[in-house]
């Protein structure tokens, strides 16, 4: 039977029907068996919407109605008619259709809208502007509806059946697929609620913070917590990866690195001594690098004078309050605190240009005070223009970046006082990344009482930088050697080097938790745990011996 009017209602056997897309991914078994309940009773009473089937003749496909289908087949048998509306309609109206119909239903859930944000997403060449206005929905609920089809087939599942909630969900997109599952036996298993696998995964995440590889390819990663920040309400902290095998991946290759060039570095010492040795040059050595690193910053080499060294090293005290001296290294030369400092001079200023960057996003308040210093003082120009142009889309709207000049002021005049403080954060966040002076990051720490010893802790990549005298330094001025006796870290020292950093991290009864070496701190003066820290160490010490 072919209906002449195309848009009216009429009936059609179930026989000569078939299902066609529908977004709909879960059926609810009682609703189910309620619905067929009542067509058997009452029959159908809403029509279904088909259009005619591209390749079978006197067959349509079901636009609308997909549970409809399938209750009325249960009740009446294929052979049963219903009423139905036919249209003629293309792909892309059909499938429109079908998400509009299931997304005003109450029961829709949030992966059956995922699934068709990806599938008008395709439809529209990838215009996220145009997907949204296609199926109704603001941009910010588009965003966050496309970010949860990052979930496992098995998670999309748990959440349609309310096993988990939408902020379990949002926690789990953040993480690699082939994690998820894993991580959803144990929020099922043990019954955490949404607090707790935020806990959970935050001690899974790397911190970038600690990271010795470029972060540039970071910024706009999926598995950077700040993207997770932008979308969702639950989210990790920013400034965490989620994805530890890149992480371990990009550390792996620049350890290697480093070693190659150390050992470039060895080799070609060696043979410049050999040559020199062998043409019986008995001239003065050339200054290694620590003793480049004593030198201030006039070149004059005024650190190595008496009187200067003396007042580094007053400055340094231990953990017990006794004076650090000076220790002296096998090769005749000095270990103080400039030349501590100066192994670790890239990592000591990335920590403390994250630590701010973190400050400032976490804090409104802190973040509109530098901005207007580094406008005031002519400074926020130095922010590199790729750090927010690649976050535009985020902070705004995906479409910001192709808008033109005045509709971008419509765009910032339209967000909420809350998105807008998240987009003065994130300025002030890249200004303290990309501001050329140190000194500026510095002075901006000191005066909104920034502490890196809560996100960075002394660890082998760190400790694996310095000679034996320079770890028996750190090891005086973070209290170690007390903690162990003089004796037994002398022992400690007369090992391997591998051996002896092995033996600082797992000193029994000694947590570094809190320590900042003089080499990692502003004024180079040794960071001893802060208070609550060493409480709760000590309540953390007394219940193990319990």
């Amino acid at each position: 039977m072919t209906p002449s009017h195309p848009n009216a209602a009429t009936t059609l056997s179930l026989s000569k029907i078939m299902l066609g897309y529908n977004p709909r991914r879960y059926f609810d078994r009682k609703k189910h068996e309620d619905l067929v309940a009542s067509f058997r009773l009452r029959g159908m009473l809403q029509p279904m919407l088909l259009r005619p089937a591209a390749d079978v003749d006197d067959t349509y496909v079901v636009v609308a109605g997909g549970r409809r289908y399938r209750a009325a087949l249960e009740a009446f048998g294929p052979e049963g008619e219903v009423p139905v509306v036919i249209r003629e309609m293309t792909d892309q109206e059909a499938l429109e259709a079908a998400i509009d119909e299931n997304d005003n239903r109450d029961d829709a859930s949030e992966t059956e809208q995922a699934d068709a944000a990806v599938r008008v997403l395709a439809a529209c060449q990838n215009d996220r502007a145009e997907a949204a206005r296609r199926l109704g929905w603001s941009q910010s609920k588009f965003d966050r509806r496309l970010a949860l089809a990052n979930l496992s087939d098995a998670v999309k599942l748990a959440l349609d059946e309310r096993r988990i909630k939408v902020g379990h969900a949002e926690l789990l997109a953040a993480i690699p697929a082939d994690k998820q599952d894993k991580a959803l036996d144990t929020i099922t298993a043990s019954g955490l609620d949404v607090g707790k696998t935020r806990d959970l995964l935050m001690r899974v995440t790397q911190d970038l913070a600690n990271a010795c590889f470029d972060k540039t390819e970071c910024m706009a990663c999926p598995f950077n917590s700040g993207t997770q920040r932008a979308l969702f309400e639950t989210h990790v902290d920013e400034g965490h990866c989620t994805n530890p095998g890149c992480f371990q991946l990009k550390t792996e290759a620049i350890e290697k690195a480093r070693i190659e060039a150390q050992e470039r570095a060895a080799a070609a010492a060696q043979a410049e001594a050999a040559d020199r040795q062998a043409d019986g040059d008995d001239g003065e050595a050339a200054p290694d690098a620590d003793e480049l690193a004593n030198t201030d910053d006039d070149g004059d080499g005024a650190a190595s004078r008496p009187g200067v060294r003396a007042t580094a090293v007053a400055a340094n005290r231990s953990s017990s309050g006794a004076i650090v001296k000076p220790a002296a290294r096998a090769d005749g030369a000095t270990v103080s605190v400039k030349s501590i400092a100066g192994r670790t001079a890239d990592l000591r200023e990335a920590t403390w240009r994250t630590a701010l960057a973190r400050g400032l996003a976490d804090n409104p308040s802190h973040a509109h005070a530098a901005i207007l210093v580094a406008g005031l003082t002519g400074t926020l120009a130095q922010i590199k223009p790729a750090t927010l142009t690649s976050r535009a889309g985020l902070l705004v709207s995906p479409s910001f970046p192709d808008l033109s000049f005045g509709e971008k002021i419509e765009g910032i005049r339209a967000l909420s006082d809350a998105q807008a403080a998240t987009a003065l954060a994130a300025i002030a966040a890249a200004y303290a990344r990309d501001v050329q002076s140190f000194a500026h990051v510095a002075d901006l720490a000191r005066a909104f009482a920034i502490d890196i010893r809560h996100g960075w802790r002394v660890d082998r990549s760190f400790l694996e930088r310095y000679t034996k005298d320079e770890l028996k330094f750190i090891a005086q001025e973070c209290g170690l050697i007390a903690h162990l006796g003089e004796k037994a870290f002398a022992k400690l020292l007369a090992s391997k080097k591998a051996d002896l950093v092995a033996g600082m991290l797992n000193a029994v009864g000694f947590d570094w938790t809190g320590r900042l070496p003089s080499g990692m701190t502003l004024d180079g003066k040794y960071g001893p745990p802060p208070a609550p820290l060493r409480a709760e160490a000590d309540r953390g010490v007394s219940a193990i011996a319990a």
